[in-house]
């Protein structure tokens, strides 16, 4: 007897066609059924689904309409895969949608992706975690309109740690944002700024929390980008004990 299909969900990376993993490429290749985010996604990416599999853009639908297209098309014993920009453990939307298919019976997996923070970090050379500097990053969002954020979860908290920054869905705050950062990581902190990291449209703004606002409105953004926060990104600051020659090694 034939193993039922399962619903994979992959990340897409940042939208680069040649930035998904083996794995996912070979999934598109299978897939009778390819759900995308057309808002996020290049194109390109859906050159590695079959020229027979149907593509639907979700940019549209709601979670219901969703969940029935990948329900429907498990009952007809067809193999879907439901891409997610980035990565899926970051802001993907997994975690309802597989709540749904838990209730309805759909078995399920997840295929990783190359986060857009990271697509970012690459763009401009930068580590996030630089010794005696920053250690640790935080990847939030903020809230305008979209859902809550949770009690406790404040960027000030956040900022108080002189951790590097990831904001994601921030990018129409960014005048009010940085005025938030000020107090904590001085006028003078690099700031980063990445609009569709790897894809055709790419553009990287620099600058500092006093003047990235600035960049950011006079380059119309809107959406689609990924701010970075914090002292690491200078690339100044200490080295790593790991490779320090007075380390004894076994």
């Amino acid at each position: 007897m034939t193993a039922q299909p399962t619903v994979h969900f992959v990340g897409a990376g940042p939208g680069a066609a040649d930035l998904l993993t083996v794995r996912a490429t070979r999934m598109l290749a299978a897939a009778d059924v390819v759900l995308f985010p057309g808002t996020y996604l290049d194109p390109e990416v859906l050159a590695h689904c079959s020229p027979d599999a149907e593509l639907v853009d979700t940019q549209q639908l709601d979670l219901e309409q969703i969940i029935a297209t990948i329900v429907t098309a498990h009952h007809d014993d067809k193999q879907v895969v439901r891409l997610v920009s980035g990565d899926p453990s970051v802001y993907s939307a997994v975690a309802e949608q597989t709540r749904r298919l838990d209730a309805a019976g759909v078995p399920w997996d997840v295929t990783p992706g190359v986060p857009a923070y990271a697509a970012a970090a690459a763009l401009v050379g930068r580590e996030l975690t630089v010794p005696l500097v920053a250690q640790s990053v935080v990847l939030t969002r903020t809230q305008a309109r979209s859902t809550a954020m949770p009690a406790g979860e404040s960027l000030a908290a956040y900022a108080a740690t002189g951790a590097t920054l990831v904001l994601h869905l921030a990018i129409r705050r960014t005048r009010e944002l940085m005025a938030e950062l000020l107090p904590h990581y001085g006028p003078q902190c690099p700031v980063v700024v990445v609009h569709r990291a790897s894809q055709p449209e790419e553009q990287i703004l620099r600058g500092t929390v006093a003047t990235i606002a600035d960049a950011v409105e006079a380059a119309g953004m809107r959406q689609a980008a990924v701010i970075l926060v914090g002292p690491a990104l200078a690339r100044d600051g200490g080295e790593s004990f790991l490779y320090d020659a007075t380390r004894k090694r076994a």
